[in-house]
Formats: structure tokens, sequence, C-alpha cells
């Protein structure tokens, strides 16, 4: 018999209940709240994370000049998450950025874009 119990702490308010989330069974315990349930089997079967970072903003000579604020417009899988990283790392954009603005379309076929957090002239 496998036992798939996983010990958690929630993060939906500040109360900070302390789960135990059976995965195969779909059950949660210790929760005070409906939404505590609901974000420890999340956690447990597929755990997701928003990515906030900066990007590289470079002159024409590629020589760079500031850094630009992003975030991934949804929650990608934990596990693309330093693959994530590394794409985002690598990139290298030109001014203007405005809020708002796409720099990665889809990054690695997660559904959820890159994109800038502020405007940059």
């Amino acid at each position: 018999m496998k036992i798939s119990l996983q010990k958690m702490t929630c993060i939906v308010c500040p109360r900070g209940c302390q789960l135990e989330v059976d995965a195969e069974a779909g059950v949660v315990t210790g929760n005070s709240c409906p939404r505590g349930a609901a974000h420890g089997l999340a956690e447990a079967v597929n755990p997701v994370r928003t990515i906030t970072t900066t990007v590289c903003v470079v002159d024409q000579n590629d020589s760079q000049i500031a850094v630009a604020p992003v975030r991934t417009s949804r929650p990608i899988p934990k596990k693309l998450m330093f693959d994530a990283m590394r794409e985002i790392n690598a990139l290298r954009v030109h001014l203007p950025i405005r809020r708002g603005d796409v720099l990665i379309s889809n990054i690695l076929e997660s559904d959820a874009d890159v994109v800038a957090t502020q405007d940059l002239k």
C-alpha cells in the first residue's frame, strides 16, 4: 500500500493552516476554509507558480543599459520554472517598452506569456 500523504502550510490567507493532503484519495485535512482545501489539492497534484523577474534592456550595440520588470501572464507548472528562467535570462530587449508588451509568447508551450510590467522609454 502506497501512502501519498503530504504536509504543507496553506498560503491562501494569513491563517497558515497546516494541511495534510492525500492526493490519491483527493482528501485534504487541517484546512479552515474550502479555499485551503482547493489550494492543498492543487499544490499536491500540479503545483504552479507565477514568475516575476527582470530582463536585460540593451542599446543598438547590445550593451546593457537597464533592466525591465516582467512576469508571466499566468502561473506555469513548477517543473518548468528553471527552463523558463533560462529563456527569460537569455532575452535582450530594446526600448521603448510598454507595460503589457508580450516579450515572449507562450513560453515553453505553457499558454503563459512573459509580459512587461512597467513602461520604459
